[in-house]
């Protein structure tokens, strides 16, 4: 602690703290081993009356490669000067661990200062991070720089200033190939193929060259943050409050694609296409977008009593927010030279990709009366007239009116129960909120759709830009409105130990912006949105906080548990058509086909489909092969119509909806010691992977993929693997026969629905912090070391090769995506 002179005196607080981390995947699947895996696509391969795909000449290098007995991974083609890979190479790669490293580092730093005079006070801080990414050869890296400052000013007696400022700037630098191609080719990558030829070079399909090469993305992002707030208080219990609060962000984005090389027999390189560009393709992309948004807000409240016992608290204002943005986007193809690219420095015609004004704004004028009898009886009303610009006319404003109440019963004469029960409130509100925000900022104004270049002619030797119809505007689009019922109770036991809270909310949202309508094709234009859909949600969350102390042993537990489901109350499908919401439609709903199982032999499926016939769902039925339900007993086995009228064999099977979401939050202190254990999990939820981390070798070929997990297939005395002795005969199985070519056992059904409920340490801490006499004596009044885990153990029934918190976040696939981690870090907090 540093004490200062500033009028009277003052005291000023400086901290640093410092945070280093290891990052690594919580999960990778667990490619097989180039032999199994070649045995395991000519199985899919001969299960889809196909030739087996790794020829026997291949088998034997592959097997004499895993031995050592030869030290190469591939073999010049037959004719011409290239390597031959996927079938024809013999490696034994791993691609998860070429790709990905087994961790990653990172550090952050955070020094800030507090202090001041009673009149007066300030607090600054500066913050540095640096993460680098799990890419083994993506060389992803991310920076942050951040500054806070903030001080409260008492001008005069009555007039107090306080100012918040803070900037953020963030770069982040990695492989411009690192994208959604990138992910999805690393589940098909074939371990047959090397890392590198025999020559030294990396071979063109582990897409090394092109992260390596290819070009390189940097984004920059600044946020600048400027609030004010004054404070006037003219007379005791009455302020006015002037607020403003800006906010800029500049975003400067640059990606360019730079020639990638792989290498023929002879060295020689040769180009090779980077994403989805040609061989030997460059370009260089710049995109800047800047915004400015500013918030205001003047109110005042006024505090009073009338007989000590009646408290009031009255407040009035006006709020306001507007939005603007700007942005540019251009690029240009044909760079001069890879070692500089920006648009000056490309040879072929500049396409302006985006360049556009937009702006939004809302006003809005708010009151809110307190009324609080004794702690006893509570009432809040609030009211809010607000509009847009984003609706027109009588459309733009609206009033959103809110009311809550609350009785304190332990509060209450008659309650007897002080020694166990200290609180016991009831609370119950309603209000109306309303949602302003549409896709299109001005969605009353038509737009004609403009397409540079695009016409299906040419004029002197030039396609000309063409324009379509504009479409529709509606003239009705206004407010979405939310109307939330809320019960609540709170209850404090064994003086205020425990403290229990539990909500239960109903909410309905009323004309919600659903689909266009559907008009005849012969209107000749694009129909618009408008509000004529409904929603239902419910819901509760509970809360319970336990906190007491033993001796030198301090302790708290606190345990939140919430749910909420949303029912489509009223949405335009008048076919309800199940391609889409529909009046009593669960979000999150999964329709599936149910399975009866697999088929264990050839006669237990002639059995079954001399009932039941599967031909909409494939042909040439074997044993492996799914037994699906007839559940309308037509004898067939179909979608209907697929309408919830005629659903034909679907059914609801389950939904994708998270529900029971759950926490528990343990710490205790002893001493100089501290630990607190953060464990975070969902109680259910159902999913219905897709793509090749599921399936596995079932379906095109080039989109297949193999992982241990996925041998648990049916095999019988004729498979292609139990032939060669590496695998057992699984009639057991939990997937079915792998076909190439084929999806008739990957319908959404029964069977392979998961279940994707979780529990996960999601942080776990100990601390330890010096004993005073230690460290006071060189001006440090705290000193903490800690260390730290994130996401250290998980405990799900999914699938093994996925993590139940990435599923759905990826474009293409199940598990596409940059994996979740899970982090080792120790730090020092120093307080002086």
């Amino acid at each position: 602690m540093i004490t200062t002179k500033s009028g009277k005196e003052g005291k000023t607080r400086i901290n640093y703290n410092n945070d280093f981390r290891w990052t690594s995947p919580i999960k990778l699947p667990h490619m097989m081993d180039s032999y199994t895996y070649a045995l395991y696509f000519n199985e899919a391969a001969a299960n889809a009356g196909q030739g087996a795909k790794f020829s026997d000449e291949v088998l034997d290098r592959i097997i004499k490669y895993q031995r050592g007995e030869i030290d190469y991974g591939t073999i010049p083609e037959p004719t011409g000067d290239r390597w031959q890979y996927y079938t024809g190479s013999n490696a034994n790669t791993d691609w998860f661990k070429e790709h990905y490293k087994s961790a990653a580092f990172a550090q952050q730093h955070n020094l800030s200062a507090s202090g001041g005079s009673e009149k007066n006070q300030f607090y600054v801080s500066v913050g540095y991070l640096d993460q680098g990414g799990l890419g083994r050869h993506t060389h992803d890296d991310l920076q942050r720089y951040t500054f806070t400052g903030k001080t409260t000013a008492a001008l005069t007696e009555h007039i107090k200033l306080n100012t918040n400022t803070k900037f953020i700037r963030q770069d982040f630098e990695k492989a411009t190939h690192m994208s959604d191609l990138f992910y999805h080719n690393i589940a098909r990558r074939w371990p047959t193929v090397p890392v590198k030829d025999p020559n030294g070079y990396y071979t063109e399909p582990s897409e090394i060259n092109q992260l390596e090469e290819g070009g390189r993305t940097n984004d920059q992002d600044d946020w600048l943050y400027l609030q004010g707030q004054l404070v006037i208080t003219p007379l005791k219990n009455w302020n006015i409050y002037a607020e403003g609060n800006y906010r800029i962000r500049n975003y400067h984005y640059h990606s360019d694609v730079l020639p990638a090389y792989a290498h023929d027999v002879q060295g020689n390189p040769f180009p090779i296409a980077v994403g989805w560009s040609s061989p030997g393709y460059t370009s260089v992309y710049e995109y800047n977008r800047k915004d400015n948004f500013f918030n205001s807000n003047i109110y005042s409240d006024y505090e009073f009593s009338i007989s000590d016992n009646h408290n009031f608290k009255i407040m009035a204002g006006f709020n306001s927010e507007l939005q603007k943005y700007r942005t540019i986007g251009a690029s240009r193809s044909n760079l001069i030279t890879p070692s500089l690219p920006t648009i000056d420095t490309a040879t072929d015609d500049s396409k302006a990709t985006e360049g556009q004004y937009q702006h939004w704004a809302t006003a809005g004028f708010f009151g809110r009366l307190n009324y609080n009898y004794k702690e006893r009886y509570l009432l809040e009303v609030n009211g809010r007239y607000d509009g847009s610009s984003r609706f027109i006319g009588s459309k733009r404003w609206n009033f959103f009116p809110s009311v809550s109440a609350g009785w304190n019963i332990a509060k209450e004469d008659f309650w007897t129960f002080d020694d166990l029960i200290q609180m016991f409130k009831v609370r119950v509100s309603y209000g109306d909120l309303g949602n302003q925000n549409t896709h299109n900022w001005y969605p009353f104004y038509p737009i004609m759709p403009v397409n540079v270049n695009s016409g299906s002619w040419l004029i002197n030797g030039e396609r000309p830009t063409v324009a379509s119809a504009p479409g529709l505007v509606s003239s009705l689009l206004t407010w979405e409105h939310v109307k939330t019922w809320d019960i609540g109770i709170d209850v404090a036991f064994l003086q205020n130990r425990l403290n229990i809270n539990f909500d239960y909310y109903n909410r309905i949202t009323y004309d919600m912006v659903g689909p266009a309508p559907k008009l005849p094709a012969t209107l000749g234009t694009s129909v618009p949105r408008i509000n004529n859909a409904d929603m239902k949600s419910w819901g509760f969350e509970l809360e319970a906080l336990w906190r007491d102390r033993i001796g030198d042993l301090s302790y708290s537990v606190r345990a939140v548990l919430s749910d909420d489901q949303q029912k489509v109350t009223k949405y335009p499908n008048p076919t309800n058509d199940l391609g889409q919401w529909y009046k009593g439609r669960k979000v999150g709903e999964i329709w599936g086909y149910t399975t009866i199982g697999l088929a264990r032999s050839q006669e237990e499926m002639d059995a079954h489909l001399s009932n039941v016939n599967q031909s909409t769902m494939g042909s040439k039925w074997q044993a492996g092969d799914i037994m699906y339900a007839d559940l309308d007993g037509n004898g067939e086995v179909n979608s209907g119509s697929y309408t919830t009228d005629n659903p034909g064999d679907l059914s609801i099977i389950g939904n994708s909806s998270p529900r029971y979401r759950f926490s528990i939050d343990l710490s205790c202190e002893y001493k100089d010691f501290d630990v607190r254990l953060f464990f975070q999990g969902v109680g259910k939820r159902d999913w219905m992977p897709n793509g090749s981390y599921f399936w596995g070798a079932t379906g095109n070929m080039w989109q297949a993929a193999g992982f241990r997990e996925h041998m648990d297939f049916f095999r019988d005395e004729n498979s292609v693997m139990v032939k060669a002795g590496i695998a057992d005969v699984n009639k057991d199985a939990y997937f079915p026969r792998p076909y190439f070519d084929n999806g008739k056992n990957t319908y959404t059904q029964t069977r392979y629905l998961q279940n994707a409920s979780y529990l996960r340490l999601k942080n776990v801490q100990i601390g330890y912090t010096l004993p005073l006499d230690l460290i006071t004596r060189i001006g440090i009044s705290k000193a903490r070391f800690f260390v730290s885990g994130e996401n250290l153990l998980t405990f799900t029934k999914m699938f093994d090769a996925f993590d139940p918190e990435s599923v759905g976040l990826s474009g293409w696939n199940d598990g596409k995506t940059y994996p979740l981690s899970k982090v080792i870090s120790c730090g020092l907090n120093i307080n002086f």
